[in-house]
């Protein structure tokens, strides 16, 4: 039978105690039932191999339109503040044979020989982006995922699908929209701006590429739309998804990292050492602080049974929690909430994706943050958090798990602009200055 009665939790929508709120929801079982904003009911998934299960198998489904019948038989209203993430049409959110259809262009398109291609103008950016702060005043506080986190993937993400420059272009509008597509404590009205904002703003890009083909991942998107593999509709929805997640994600990955490895002065030293890597400090971020909490909202396509007497009905909604199975005790130990770059199970985790679901942009992400990472922290071997005893405020966010800001002291570069010191191992994409060890 489904669990009866009150929801055991209602969701605040601002996420300021996200995993406070997801330690509580533990409590109450593998699924419990909470009201997200908005006052929709759902499931939350707990447990990472229980995730793994909903990920992975055809019992759960995240098309709207086939499998929720609050959201097809209207009870779910499309002025809902996070309709956006459900009445999207694009290879997330499709099922089966359409999930099938929808991400084999995306796969084409997004090769690793394009991926190969962009890490050197990733390591332009990412110098480009440390020599402005070399350039700032010294003993300045600063932002560092306004000034860092967010322009290098912010530019990366406009490169690799060539969003053209300019003061008032698409690249400037994308950078505000996106700033507001995850914030899931924002107004209706702003709500629905916003998303009328980036309709038009893909209008008006698409129109343009048409007329300005490149050697770019929109380009061979809308190849394959004018082969017919995907809808104008799929189009558009499909850039949504990897304009949006492939940015904030990659942020979200930079900002927690460089927080966790300064807020945690003997995990950072490891790196330093050499005894462990900057992939394994972004694994464990991963793990710690899935950079996405959760991907929407998913539907049992049948009757789900989750255990004896706990059961799931067919068309109810449930929340895959990305950020809840990084911290499952069952499977990291009691120490889950904890900062270990040593930890065994740190790529245990299903913060990009599972199965069929998996995230396209990892490996694009990967060597992106750890370019940005290694060459942060090369340049700024005193790279300090500005108020230790005061964690950052997190982002207005149940799906983005970020910060606000990332407030830090630079204490001055060592090194000259010049300069790019590797420290600790190399992860894929990073390169050492000859002599250096």
């Amino acid at each position: 039978m489904a669990q009866q009665g009150c929801p055991f939790l209602k969701i605040d929508p601002s996420g300021r105690d996200l995993y406070g709120e997801i330690a509580r929801i533990r409590t109450g079982g593998p699924a419990v039932e909470v009201e997200l904003p908005g006052g929709v009911r759902a499931w939350w998934i707990n447990g990472l191999e229980l995730n793994k299960r909903l990920l992975a198998g055809p019992e759960t489904s995240k098309d709207a339109y086939r499998h929720w019948p609050a959201w097809i038989n209207g009870d779910i209203s499309r002025t809902w503040p996070l309709a956006i993430w459900v009445s999207v049409r694009n290879m997330v959110t499709a099922y089966g044979e359409d999930h099938t259809r929808l991400r084999r262009p995306m796969a084409d398109a997004f090769t690793r020989r394009r991926v190969d291609a962009l890490l050197p103008r990733v390591r332009e950016i990412v110098d480009r982006a440390l020599d402005r702060l070399a350039a700032l005043p010294p003993g300045r506080v600063v932002d560092l995922r306004a000034e860092f986190a967010a322009p290098v993937p912010h530019e990366v993400v406009c490169e690799l699908f060539g969003v053209p420059r300019g003061a008032d272009g698409p690249r400037a509008a994308l950078y505000r929209i996106i700033g507001r597509f995850f914030d899931t404590a924002i107004s209706l009205e702003d709500a629905q701006a916003n998303a009328v904002d980036l309709y038009d703003m893909l209008t008006a890009f698409l129109s343009d590429k048409r007329a300005h083909p490149a050697d770019d991942l929109t380009t061979a998107l809308i190849a394959a739309r004018d082969e017919g593999e995907l809808s104008e509709q799929e189009l558009m929805d499909n850039l949504i998804l990897l304009l949006t997640a492939g940015f904030e994600t990659t942020v979200n990955l930079i900002d927690n990292t460089v927080h966790s490895l300064l807020a945690h002065p003997d995990q950072l030293a490891l790196v330093r050492s050499g005894r462990a890597s900057w992939e394994d400090a972004l694994e464990e971020s991963l793990r710690l602080e899935a950079p996405g909490a959760m991907s929407g909202l998913r539907y049992a396509v049948e009757d789900i049974e989750i255990e004896p007497g706990l059961t799931i009905p067919r068309g109810d909604p449930l929340v895959v929690s990305f950020a809840g199975a990084g911290r499952d005790p069952e499977r990291h130990g009691p120490d889950a909430d904890r900062y270990d770059l040593t930890r065994p199970t740190s790529r245990d985790h299903v913060s990009f994706g599972h199965g069929v679901h998996h995230c396209l942009g990892r490996p694009l992400a990967m060597a992106e943050a750890t370019v940005a990472l290694s060459s942060l922290f090369a340049r700024f071997p005193r790279l300090a958090l500005a108020d230790p005893a005061h964690p950052p405020r997190r982002l207005r966010s149940i799906i983005s798990t970020g910060h606000e800001s990332l407030p830090v002291l630079l204490h001055g570069p060592e090194s000259g602009p010049g300069v790019r010191e590797q420290s600790g191992r190399s992860g894929p994409g990073v390169r050492e200055q000859p002599g250096r060890s």
